[in-house]
């Protein structure tokens, strides 16, 4: 007799009792405006993060044109009744004017209140977080979002999580936003009238301080900050396209040296969000899980390769050959890396304690997709004659590529072979239950995980918040035959969908971790509406997405 999995319950909606306490911060929904901002120089509302068992970081802005000792409160109540917790925190021009203070001390899976409050007794809007809890754990839920390009639309996927209300953390997998001049991506056509962007790239500095303030002034996005904690790590557009330790597809001479644009890259990304200054790190969720943030980009990673160059002057008649040459070559070198070998000793042994504390889940958020893909031939059998030739060319490449079993993508983990085989040896060395949140592709996916057989866990690969995806490339096919093309081409993937924005609700229990894709109506109009949800579940042990 077959055993089925129980269907999962649905993750709870909001209930009029947390729609009461949104209303009384001002953000139960589109209709209620964000609570106004304090009228002398508290410019982009209050955020949180990094949050521990006992301690929280907070941030603000602080407007002043010069040095401002800000008073910060955490209460209990959102009256400020019980006070906690108080300190200080410095918003001085050297910051941008931003300000941040750990908070201490704090009790373990609790809510709590906060604000901060300037020298004339002005205050900032009242801002909410929670910590991590301690021991059992029935329920945590994440939010979890990628990919939010201002110029493409509205960030409805914030404004529907925040007006959920059903989130402990909400998790941002990177591409906060995206440094392009206004009018490249998206083109002028393709840009939302209303989204006005800065008129030049973000490249130094002042550039990129520009860019968090035109996206962090954003108030769905002010919304989300105020009501959740969030635990944020760049991808590759906090600093620029296809970026590596030394250099950036989108870096040319022409704007300076590299190492100083990412120096300011990530100075203003530290000033401007709640994130501490180390690079990677984990978050224990009681006797649950442990959540590990990954940094895939600006440390060790290797440039990326390049299929393109494969074939370039090739035969189109000797491509296969070619590729095959590549795929047991230099795609396989095992020091072409991601994380470098500190950060992959770090993972290691950090999987190694959270599976021998006997928590059921190892949590991996991180920038990009780890499942293999490769392109399949469908994809150019109905292609328009008309199809500009830089796509043409792209596209013909990735078949020949697949045929030689060289997957698509040199950016994700599909370029770094050797580096994704060695996460997986200390995932099942370990003996550890591999969760894996991924966004970047601006597409939704899921994944088993395998190596050379042996079940190592799944993928949980978000959309985009705003993003295009594969439907605005491949127009010739439709996004569900597309996605069963994939599907049907892949072993790994178990589902995916080709043509959608939103976010996921990530749920972990003891017994089952499950992503509910959430796919909004729109972007390019300002609301909350789904168009539908996908759910994706995997048992504790299993290893692999419940049939």
């Amino acid at each position: 007799m077959t055993m089925y999995p129980p269907e999962p319950a649905p993750i709870t909606q909001t209930s009029r009792r947390t729609a009461l306490k949104l209303a009384a911060l001002g953000v139960a929904g589109l209709s209620v405006p964000l609570l106004a901002q304090a009228p002398k120089g508290f410019t982009h509302g209050v955020a949180s993060g990094e949050p521990g068992a006992t301690r929280v970081l907070l941030w603000t802005r602080y407007h002043s044109g010069g040095e401002a000792m800000l008073k910060w409160e955490v209460a209990s109540d959102d009256a400020f009744a019980q006070v906690v917790a108080h300190g200080q925190a410095l918003a001085s021009p050297n910051s941008d004017s931003c300000a941040k203070a750990y908070v201490t001390g704090l009790a373990p899976g609790r809510w709590y209140h906060y604000r901060f409050i300037a020298l004339d007794g002005s205050k900032s809007v009242t801002g909410r977080t929670r910590t991590l809890p301690l021991g059992k754990v029935a329920k945590f839920r994440m939010a979890v979002f990628s990919c939010s390009n201002l110029g493409f639309g509205w960030f409805n996927a914030y404004a529907h999580a925040a007006q959920n209300n059903d989130f402990d953390l909400a998790v941002h997998l990177g591409d906060y936003f995206y440094e392009y001049k206004r009018g490249e991506y998206p083109s002028t056509k393709a840009a939302l009238a209303e989204r006005v962007l800065p008129i030049d790239e973000a490249v130094t500095l002042a550039g990129y301080r520009e860019r968090h303030a035109s996206y962090r002034a954003d108030p769905d996005l002010q919304r989300l900050h105020q009501l959740l904690p969030m635990v944020l790590m760049w991808d590759d557009h906090e600093s620029a396209n296809d970026s590596y330790r030394d250099g950036a597809e989108n870096h040319d001479a022409s704007e300076g040296a590299w190492l100083a644009r990412k120096a300011a890259s990530r100075r203003a990304y530290r000033e401007w969000l709640p994130v501490s200054d180390h690079d990677w790190g984990s978050y224990e969720i009681g006797n649950l899980a442990t959540l590990f943030k990954l940094e895939s980009r600006l440390t060790a990673r290797t440039k990326q390769l390049d299929l393109l160059g494969v074939v370039k002057g090739v035969p189109a008649d000797q491509a296969e050959a070619a590729f095959a040459k590549f795929r047991d070559g230099v795609w396989r070198d095992p020091a072409h890396t991601l994380l470098g070998a500190q950060q992959e000793g770090w993972l290691a042994g950090a999987l190694k304690a959270s599976a021998r504390a006997r928590k059921p889940w190892q949590v991996v958020a991180q920038q990009i997709v780890m499942g293999s893909v490769a392109m399949g031939q469908d994809v150019i059998a109905g292609m328009p004659a008309d199809t500009s030739s830089w796509l043409k060319e792209r596209l013909v490449a990735d078949v020949q590529a697949g045929r030689a079993g060289v997957p698509l993508n040199m950016d994700a983990w599909d370029g770094y072979p050797a580096a994704r085989d060695r996460l997986f040896k200390a995932s099942l060395k370990a003996d550890a239950n591999l969760v894996v949140l991924s966004g970047d592709s601006h597409n939704a996916w899921a994944f088993d995980l395998d190596r050379k057989g042996a079940r190592v866990g799944v993928e949980m690969a978000g959309t985009s918040v705003t993003s295009p995806g594969a439907e605005d490339s491949i127009r010739w096919m439709k996004p569900d035959e597309l996605a069963r093309a994939t599907v049907a081409r892949n072993p790994q993937l178990k589902w995916c969908d080709m043509s959608q924005r939103g976010y996921m609700a990530v749920e972990l229990t003891p017994s089952s971790a499950t992503s509910e894709y959430r796919f909004l109506a729109s972007v390019r109009q300002r609301g909350t509406a789904l168009a539908g949800t996908k759910r994706m579940t995997v048992l504790a042990g299993q290893r692999k997405f419940s049939a």
